[in-house]
């Protein structure tokens, strides 16, 4: 790191300098820990951009941290620390990193405010009802040591079976098998739909804490992909997401899979679309050419879900899936961030008001404090807890009669 460092002038004086290349890492942190902390949502900062700024501090703040201490060492070892202006930056440094425990500390209520939404959605004796052997595989400790970094999501007893067709629209027609390595046989089964706003994304993205995770514990994850703007409407997307589930309903078994017990899941667009096929299963006005194909689902796990209207009912009102809330609606666990400047929190807790007003199954809705939308990039300490509060949701949908039984 090129630094000025306090000279020695003629007369034996010392001139004070500025550190200059740990000013500006010092003063770039800073800002984007203070973004992380209070997302600006309207300029002179647009919502993407700060969303895009506060990313990393907030999902993986000890990365962030760790980087703050590797500037500070540094200029410490270059002897940039000993004058005014050295410490002054180090003041700036030791503000950021408190800035960042504070992110932190955010990230660790992610797991009571989960417990609540359980308890308030399930009842308050909800574990009690689960069946024995489904509890006992339910995760009590956090695997701490992969978190820091936030970038290890793959695990060795799991395989990833890529690039599997269920249409004929090339790659956007493609879907991802994670299973054990093992191949058991009769998992239950996850289909996951990407975000991206409907106009971006893959497959293998977000999310992937989570279908390592249930793979590892004998699910049969799938992933795919779907067609995007400005080639499809919404139509299109709607009917892949249920050519996918029609795909593993017909395929699963081959791949270990129980696919009586089918649960869907979507982050942002991904689970707009969850929730249309809980919603609409079997409809046979959003399968053609497939229309006897068994599209139903067991429940629905949408995260940081879109639930308005399609671009400004470009393709009717049914667009929404405020539309079609029904009693027969399945099960439904709604995470949200209470500071997500790209699809603000106020519209899941409409769908959510909604679908508990209509809907005889539970609906859990939890909103995650300081959480900004795709908090599923990251292996984080806060998805970490989505990751067993789904697992946990999925459990207790699994211990309820018809609905598949213990793996």
């Amino acid at each position: 790191m090129e630094a000025r460092r306090a000279r020695t002038t003629s007369e034996g004086d010392e001139e004070d300098t500025v550190p200059y290349g740990y000013l500006i890492s010092t003063v770039l942190m800073a800002c984007v820990t203070a973004i992380a902390l209070a997302p600006m949502h309207r300029p002179p900062v647009p919502a993407g951009l700060s969303f895009r700024l506060g990313m990393v501090p907030n999902e993986v703040p000890f990365l962030a941290f760790a980087l703050l201490l590797a500037s500070t060492l540094l200029a410490a070892g270059q002897g940039d620390l000993a004058s005014p202006g050295g410490l002054a930056v180090l003041a700036l440094a030791l503000v950021t990193g408190a800035g960042l425990a504070l992110v932190a500390r955010r990230q660790s209520a992610a797991g009571p405010v989960l417990e609540r939404a359980l308890r308030d959605g399930l009842g308050t004796g909800w574990r009690t009802a689960l069946d024995p052997g489904l509890a006992a595989g339910l995760r009590h400790r956090l695997p701490y040591a992969r978190i820091p970094l936030g970038v290890h999501v793959r695990r060795r007893d799991v395989e990833r079976i890529s690039d599997l067709s269920y249409g004929d629209a090339g790659r956007r027609h493609r879907l991802d098998v994670y299973r054990h390595r093992s191949a058991p046989k009769g998992g239950p089964t996850l289909v996951y739909l990407h975000g991206g706003g409907y106009f971006s994304g893959r497959k293998n993205r977000e999310a992937r804490p989570l279908l390592y995770r249930l793979a590892s514990q004998g699910w049969v994850c799938v992933s795919a992909n779907y067609r995007l703007r400005p080639h499809a409407g919404f139509l299109d997307h709607l009917t892949d997401a249920k050519k996918v589930i029609a795909w593993t309903r017909e395929h699963g078994h081959e791949y270990g899979a129980d696919t009586g017990t089918l649960f869907m899941s979507g982050s942002s667009a991904g689970a707009h679309l969850t929730s249309h096929c809980a919603l609409t299963q079997n409809d046979p006005a959003y399968q053609p050419g497939f229309e006897g194909a068994d599209t139903s689902i067991t429940a629905a796990v949408c995260l940081y879900g879109y639930f308005g209207d399609y671009y400004g009912h470009a393709e009717g009102s049914g667009s929404s899936p405020l539309a079609h809330v029904r009693p027969d609606a399945p099960p439904f666990l709604i995470v949200h961030g209470d500071a997500d400047t790209y699809v603000p929190v106020q519209g899941a807790r409409d769908f959510a008001g909604a679908l508990r007003d209509a809907s005889d199954a539970p609906v859990v809705y939890a909103e995650l404090p300081g959480a900004q939308h795709a908090f599923d990039l990251f292996h984080s300490l806060r998805f970490d807890r989505v990751v067993d509060a789904v697992e946990a949701f999925a459990a207790w949908v699994r211990s309820r009669p018809g609905t598949g039984g213990p793996a």
